[in-house]
């Protein structure tokens, strides 16, 4: 039985109007999957058969999630069988039901990613082109973006703006790999995962008998997360409702963040253009957030132009001000955020679990994942591997432990063949075998094929021959080079940097963040380790590593842990606490976004992020980063621009407060930080605060004291200031000339101690 007394009046008046076309704004926190599952309920309780319902939905967690709540209202027997599932499920179904009619078999075959993409990999070698130029992973990328757009080859190959732009970028055969792709998909009866909605919009359009069927059978249609709908999905929709259908869709447009995806927001903008009698309802009260969490958001999304206006809001007790947090450099910013973590759970007693850092790139992880694992904080990667587990990083790192010790079997399997170099399993093998009957290592082989009997062709020695000289070369450039030079030889020798480098699709240009992530934490790892006199050997950082990568196989079942993610990860979860992270220009928002329309997503994806939080939101950014080995001054994101101030720590006047680290870790103390607020417009970047260009203006006097006869040495309680530790306070000096050491309590990161002739610090008091 459904109970309305248990929804709000807007949420009453969505669920019970089912006479049309109905568009619910849902906003952040609003209770969006309530009302579908009362909605869904409702229509049961009323004349409905569960066959006549069509929900459509984005994850099978969510459609799961909502067959069980509708289960608990209508029973099991009625709720299991509802034609509910993601839009792939669904119409997969439908597909196979009419597969002749698009002359498939009624068993064919669905390509995952790899069984494509080795597809496509095999047209671009009989076809003689360069794989470089086109690899599978852009050639897929371009053939799934033209079949959400419902591009047969066909409409491809004659639309003269698609075949241009192919030009330009030098991959005028695109045409033809799509084309034969689509014929050798049809004559191995099978389909990939784009082709699911593809097909399914081209059976509706040439059968209208299937077209009707299925819209007279689809009584009521639902679809969540309207927003985020592509073109191909759209269309469909559009296609089963028709002029006279019954429709409902629940979305927000202030969080459509998946461009990249094909989602484009237009179409929650523009729907009462396709349907003029659309009804809107807005659910506007946030049951999740603070008053000050929900208000700054609100100030935030303000800003926007493209957007249905409404007013969120919270009953919900006033709470905390939204925090901005300065940082003199990202990798104190990894202190601060663990400092704040550790110092709230030790004040309120929250577990781990309640607390969140997002980012938006993978890349920062590293930082934090850092500073955590120093305060023995556990952590976990949503959706994600940890720095030191993603692929092209254990690639690098395997690169460099075989160069150290050529011995080292597991890295030598893994780089061997890696970028392809015509080295396959079976060689692998052969080499293993030899490796065996000699009694010796597989680099032995590798080195001397012939001397060691290795059965294998001319054209396998020469491959071989040129992994060894590879090796070879990165083993004298290690004894020559610094640690950043050599990190970057061995990305560019080896062929990895080429492998990357290759296109800007969305998952290179992750992987290429990451690897420029890795050159800057060794450089940072071999600063920190010179100024406290240890080892900076390439040797060193792999033992660094290795320690990292072993924390990191942890119990991931185990409940209490630091949630760490993106934040199109975190969309549509909720956490008590709520960090976001780099807000600087050219960062959030990404250097990548440069029309209004960009800059307006990466507002509402910041939207997303604040409004993840239930009880605390603190904003962080750092005042310079390193990156590719370099230190950079960076300027604060133009979005902390758009937060009305009323709604911020105003504790300091205007300036934000950090929690010092005591030695006992637990003693809260301030420190000023920067003005975050000035009258720059939204949508260009802010000029830089006063107080921000003083202490820029600071380190960029600080130098390393490298020539002993320039050596000023503090004073016991001198305060300094460090290009990457930040503030700090000379608790002891020790040693003479080249030796003296001094001890630091810094603000944020600790007690460090530094040898001085390579410490980075200016003296301020």
């Amino acid at each position: 039985m459904v109970n309305l007394d248990d929804l709000n009046q807007t949420q009453r008046e969505a669920v019970t109007y089912c006479d049309g076309v109905s568009l619910v704004i849902a906003g952040a926190g609003s209770g969006k999957t309530r009302v579908l599952t009362y909605k869904i309920a409702y229509l049961l309780q009323n004349g409905y058969a569960p066959y006549n319902i069509l929900a459509l939905t984005f994850t099978n967690k969510a459609a799961d999630e909502m067959k069980g709540r509708i289960a608990g209202m209508v029973g099991e027997s009625t709720a299991s069988r509802l034609w509910m599932g993601t839009f792939h499920s669904v119409f997969l179904k439908i597909l196979r039901s009419n597969s002749d009619r698009i002359g498939f078999p009624r068993d064919f075959t669905i390509y995952n990613k790899d069984d494509s993409n080795s597809l496509i990999r095999s047209l671009i070698k009989e076809m003689g082109l360069d794989d470089k130029q086109y690899t599978p992973k852009t050639v897929s990328a371009i053939i799934s973006m033209a079949k959400n757009s419902l591009i047969t080859p066909g409409t491809y190959s004659s639309n003269r703006e698609i075949i241009e732009n192919d030009m330009r970028t030098r991959r005028p055969a695109l045409k033809d790999i799509y084309a034969r792709y689509w014929e050798r998909c049809r004559r191995a009866g099978a389909m990939d995962f784009d082709d699911i909605l593809l097909y399914a919009n081209i059976i509706f359009r040439d059968n209208a008998d299937i077209r009707e069927r299925y819209s007279a059978q689809f009584r009521y249609i639902l679809v969540d997360e309207y927003q985020d709908v592509n073109f191909a999905q759209h269309h469909i929709v559009k296609q089963l409702t028709g002029d006279n259908g019954r429709l409902c869709v629940v979305g927000d447009d202030a969080q459509s963040i998946y461009s990249f995806r094909g989602a484009n927001i237009q179409n929650i903008l523009n729907l009462r253009s396709v349907y003029p009698d659309c009804r809107i309802f807005k659910l506007e009260q946030n049951y999740r957030s603070t008053q000050m969490i929900v208000n700054t958001a609100n100030s935030l999304i303000a800003k926007n132009a493209g957007q249905i206006p409404k007013h969120i809001y919270s009953e919900n007790s006033k709470g905390a001000p939204v925090k901005i947090l300065s940082a003199y450099s990202d990798f104190e910013e990894g202190y601060l955020v663990a400092s704040y973590i550790s110092e709230m759970r030790y004040r309120t007693g929250e577990p781990y679990n309640n607390f969140a850092i997002l980012y938006r790139t993978n890349a920062q992880s590293r930082i934090f994942e850092e500073a955590l694992r120093k305060r023995n904080i556990p952590y976990r990667i949503y959706k994600g591997m940890s720095f030191y587990q993603r692929k092209e990083i254990k690639d690098v790192i395997a690169y460099i432990r075989l160069t150290v010790n050529p011995a080292d079997e597991e890295a030598l399997k893994r780089v061997i063949n890696y970028p392809a170099r015509g080295i396959g399993a079976t060689t692998l093998a052969k080499i293993g075998e030899a490796a065996t009957l000699h009694k010796t290592t597989l680099w032995n082989i590798v080195s001397e094929p012939l001397a060691y009997g290795l059965k294998v062709n001319s054209g396998t020695i020469t491959k071989l021959a040129g992994f060894r000289d590879t090796i070879n070369d990165l083993r004298q450039a290690a004894e020559t080079k610094n640690a950043v030079e050599y990190i970057e030889t061995v990305i560019k020798r080896s062929g990895i940097s080429e492998d990357i480098y290759s296109d800007a699709m969305p998952e290179n240009i992750s992987r290429q963040e990451n690897i420029e992530e890795l050159v800057s934490g060794i450089a940072e790892f071999c600063a920190t380790r010179e100024e406290s006199g240890e080892g900076t050997t390439i040797s060193d950082f792999l033992s660094e590593v290795s320690l990292a990568s072993d924390m990191d196989e942890g119990d991931e079942a185990e409940a209490d842990k630091v949630t760490m993610m993106t934040v199109h990860s975190a969309k549509g979860l909720e956490y008590a606490n709520v960090f976001v992270v780099g807000l600087e220009e050219d960062l959030f928002p990404s250097e990548r976004c440069r029309t209004a329309q960009e800059i307006e997503e990466e507002r509402r994806l910041l939207y997303v992020a604040i409004t993840r939080a239930e009880k605390n939101c603190i904003l962080t950014y750092a005042m310079s980063r390193f990156n590719n080995g370099q230190t950079k001054q960076t300027t604060p994101s133009r979005f902390l621009n758009d937060l009305d101030t009323s709604y911020i720590d105003d504790s300091m006047g205007g300036l934000a407060t950090r929690p010092r680290i005591s030695q006992n870790e637990h003693t809260p103390v301030g420190r000023p930080s920067v003005q975050y607020r000035s009258e720059t417009p939204s949508d260009t970047p802010p000029t830089r605060p006063k107080t921000l260009i003083k202490v820029e203006a600071a380190i960029q006097k600080t130098t390393p004291a490298s020539a002993e006869k320039n050596i000023t040495v503090p004073q016991v309680g001198n305060k300094i200031l460090h290009d990457r530790f930040g503030e700090g306070e000379v608790t002891a000096v020790s040693g003479e000339g080249g030796s003296t050491k001094i001890d630091v309590l810094f603000t944020n990161v600790g007690k460090k101690s530094l040898l001085l002739k390579f410490a980075k610090f200016e003296i301020i008091k």
